[in-house]
């Protein structure tokens, strides 16, 4: 049984459209500077601190403030903060044509992380009410984009920037961030915010400890490290065994492609009774754990490709099925602050992984660091929730009807 979700407009596929490619851009956007900041970092007059700094200020920005926009958009409706959000993407992506600047780099990053803080969480709030009952389906297309934004994001980055520096990245982010704007702004509908309950400290508290929330929560952020963890060290581990910058950027396009092709499949076989939530979360985990300790483990480029296969697999399966868990179990009015709060989970996971890899493989060596996420990532199996539980409005379980 599902949550009161279904309260949504017939709608053409084409108006779900611009809600993917608002998905797409914030991951492109995250992953494609980031990149570029670490390669030309020694160019710019970056120190490592400096550097540090400018790769965590999307991100915190995004901790910050996504639960914020992310109930904003339950209180106004969601079309309102992605149009808004993509805007001022666009506007803050502006401020980085002059790149060659440390402090207008950190002001275009601060920026683009405040305005993806708007559109991201109320992007999924608006796939989950369109749905029509199909959040599978559509969570696995979505899905698909957002993490054939985050995987390919440092390639198309890095094209960018050696054609034309970072002018020409962050002028191609603020033509696509106003492009996408322009297309939501003409093919999404516009979603009435719904009646609200007022919800006490208690009821928010309730909201957010329950395994239906935490569970595929932690999976998101799991899924999620991984991700970003394997598009850092993957093309590493490939330079070591000499092949080349083709063949090592070549992992991050596989593990993308393995990703993005899978989760639309998976999205679909929930909405069939095919595959259920817990057993398909524990699978896809399981895949990416011992993709990742085949990478640390397996010499030879066959094991690094194999890895990436199943990597990309493996959140091809889990990110689905826990955007869908997290879209059935919340009742519709609070799907915003919901799907913000989830997004600050999977921010938190992309940069736990990378940080943890790192920290253990500077003491221990990559493998071990490898090993130390494919046993937290193992361990998040524990947390994949079941069933979606039928919540009344104020959070608590909807009693079950005396036999």
């Amino acid at each position: 049984m599902k949550a009161t979700n279904t309260l949504t407009p017939s709608v053409a596929a084409s108006q779900r459209w611009p809600l993917y490619a608002a998905g797409f851009t914030t991951a492109f956007g995250a992953h494609a500077v980031a990149a570029g900041l670490g390669a030309e970092s020694a160019d710019i007059g970056l120190s490592l601190l400096a550097l540090g700094v400018l790769l965590a200020l999307y991100d915190i920005a995004e901790v910050f403030l996504k639960p914020v926009f992310g109930a904003l958009s339950d209180r106004i409706g969601p079309k309102p903060v992605i149009v808004g959000g993509l805007v001022a993407f666009s506007a803050a992506s502006l401020i980085g044509l002059w790149a060659d600047q440390p402090a207008m780099l950190a002001a275009a990053r601060l920026g683009q992380g405040m305005a993806a803080s708007a559109f991201s969480p109320a992007s999924s709030a608006s796939v989950a009410r369109l749905a029509g009952g199909k959040t599978g389906h559509y969570f696995g297309r979505y899905g698909s984009w957002k993490g054939l934004g985050y995987a390919i994001g440092p390639l198309l980055g890095a094209l960018a920037i050696i054609t034309g520096g970072f002018s020409l990245l962050f002028g191609i982010l603020a033509a696509l961030g106003l492009a996408v704007a322009a297309w939501a702004l003409a093919s999404v509908p516009r979603l009435q915010p719904l009646p609200r309950p007022r919800y006490t400290i208690v009821d928010v508290w309730r909201q957010s400890t329950q395994r239906s929330f935490l569970g595929p929560t932690l999976v998101l952020a799991a899924a999620t490290g991984a991700l970003g963890a394997a598009v850092g060290f993957l093309p590493a581990l490939a330079a070591r065994e000499g092949l080349g910058t083709a063949g090592s950027v070549a992992v991050v396009t596989v593990l993308a492609v393995a990703s993005a092709l899978i989760q639309p499949r998976v999205g679909q076989l929930r909405d069939q009774g095919r595959i259920a939530d817990r057993p398909g979360m524990v699978a896809g985990l399981l895949a990416i754990s011992i993709g990742t300790l085949i990478a640390g483990l397996l010499p030879g480029a066959a094991g690094i490709y194999v890895a990436a296969v199943l990597i990309g697999t493996g959140i091809g399966v889990s990110t689905p099925l826990a955007f869908a868990h997290l879209a059935d179990a919340t009742p519709a009015e609070r799907l915003g602050r919901t799907m913000g709060s989830a997004e600050l989970g999977r921010e938190l996971g992309d940069a736990g992984g990378p940080l943890l890899v790192g920290g253990v493989a500077v003491a221990a060596g990559l493998p071990w660091g490898l090993g130390a996420l494919a046993l937290v990532v193992g361990a998040a199996t524990f947390a994949a929730p079941g069933a979606p539980t039928p919540q009344t409005a104020d959070g608590a379980p909807v009693p079950s009807k005396p036999s």
